[in-house]
């Protein structure tokens, strides 16, 4: 991605009208009444990006049909939409102060590892100079900034388009295009599509490259849950559509030509995986299936060949002070990058480095320690065995045996392994702001 001027066909999004679905009372016990529609056996196929949306249409017809394991697994999804029911919508123009260029438009984030090293007084209110402290959450990034909406918006989003489209209750789907609507789509509120100001440091910058990774680690998600909405979700307008197509598409203008863009692409480490994943899922919704393939393919020599030691084990990652999150952290961003690339005919698990690097091996790393079998033998301050879970249903199912052997013994994250339903590797271990 070197920022010259490109030419991208014209987005492709599938608009189809169709009924929803009453499921039996015995999907959802408790439940209250919902407005529902009968389902007369048809769904189209969602245009998601990550999850394989034919996957997704087989999985509701197979809970159509009674599949008593899906039923577990949508009863504890919309257990989790019904909280986000009543919550929201946010917006990025309530934060108590603008991003540093005044626009109450424009997104601001702090960045999480770094500290006051000064007690705050009125004449150094923010307690300068700031100073690193790895790993180390700085309580303020909860307050005065858009991240922690930011991620309610992914979360509750995604959720309740997945739980529209499992159960078709227009109360899920409704909410969730009014959320994105709000953040995304109506002038008063919407966020410009940049990162100008993405993980600032009080007193040193207004805005750092390595901001775009709090959108490049749930935006992703966004997009699918869009592609479900576009299916005839209630609530969910052509004008909504027609609207996030060029936010999307501005968006992607931004990551692919400006200088924080073309220096988060040029990371070495997660960062630079999470870019290309961003930037190849971005490309594949708003039509470029050439600037979406180009990512995937050449993320073969430009991350696998440096990220991963020939012994699956990933050194950059190993060297943080919470080495198990960044190990599956990054094979998060992998296993999503892949998945988007099976839609563009690569297969990137199938691939091997000129020393018998790969991501199959870097999985197999996690394993001893996702299945409870020994302890993580690296520096790792908060540690959550779960947050391997989707890493190695993803191996499974590009056919590593290994992996497939090890999921009955891995630890399912709060809320319950929902899998079946969403089959993308998620971050499970958070940070999410609830």
């Amino acid at each position: 991605m070197n920022g010259t001027p490109r030419s991208r066909p014209a987005a492709l999004f599938l608009s189809v009208t169709l009924v929803l679905v009453t499921l039996s009372a015995a999907l959802a016990p408790t439940a209250t009444a919902t407005s529902t529609t009968p389902d007369h056996g048809t769904r189209a196929i969602p245009a998601t990006v990550v999850i394989d949306g034919k996957r997704m249409r087989q999985t509701r017809i197979a809970l159509d049909r009674g599949d008593p394991a899906l039923r577990t697994s949508v009863a504890a999804l919309t257990a989790q939409a019904d909280s986000w029911l009543g919550r929201g919508p946010w917006t990025v123009t309530d934060k108590p102060r603008p991003a540093p260029s005044g626009d109450p438009h424009d997104y601001l984030s702090q960045a999480p590892y770094w500290w006051p090293s000064q007690p705050k007084t009125t004449e150094n209110p923010w307690g300068c100079p700031y100073v690193e402290r790895d790993g180390e959450r700085n309580p303020d990034l909860e307050t005065g900034t858009d991240r922690p909406d930011l991620s309610r918006v992914v979360t509750s989003a995604t959720t309740l388009s997945l739980a529209w489209y499992y159960t078709g209750r227009q109360r899920y789907a409704e909410h969730a295009a009014e959320i994105l609507r709000t953040w995304f789509v109506d002038p008063a509120t919407r966020m410009n599509p940049n990162l100008n100001h993405g993980q600032f440091i009080p007193c040193k910058y207004d805005g750092r490259s390595i901001g775009i990774i709090d959108f490049s680690q749930q935006y992703t998600s966004v997009l699918d849950a869009l592609a479900l909405l576009d299916t005839g979700a209630p609530g969910w307008t052509r004008s909504d559509r027609a609207g996030m197509r060029a936010w999307n598409q501005g968006f992607l203008d931004w990551l692919v030509d400006s200088p924080f863009g073309k220096e988060e692409s040029a990371a070495k480490n997660n960062h630079g995986t999470f870019m290309d994943m961003q930037v190849a899922a971005l490309a594949l919704a708003t039509g470029d299936r050439a600037l979406a393939r180009r990512t995937v393919l050449d993320a073969r020599t430009k991350r696998i060949d440096v990220q991963i030691a020939p012994d699956g084990s990933q050194p950059q990652e190993l060297a943080r002070t919470r080495s198990w999150h960044y190990s599956t952290f990054n094979l998060v961003a992998y296993a999503r990058l892949a998945a988007t690339g099976r839609q563009l005919g690569v297969n990137l698990w199938a691939y091997e480095g000129p020393q018998g690097q790969n991501l199959r091996k870097a999985v197999r790393t996690l394993l001893p320690t996702a299945t409870g079998a020994a302890n993580w033998p690296y520096p790792e301050l908060e540690f959550y065995r779960y947050a391997a879970t989707d890493i190695v249903h993803a191996a499974a199912d590009a056919g590593d045996r290994a992996a497939r052997a090890a999921i009955p013994r891995l630890q399912p994250p709060p809320g319950g392994d929902l899998w079946a339903l969403r089959p993308a590797a998620e971050q499970l271990d958070g940070p999410l702001f609830p």
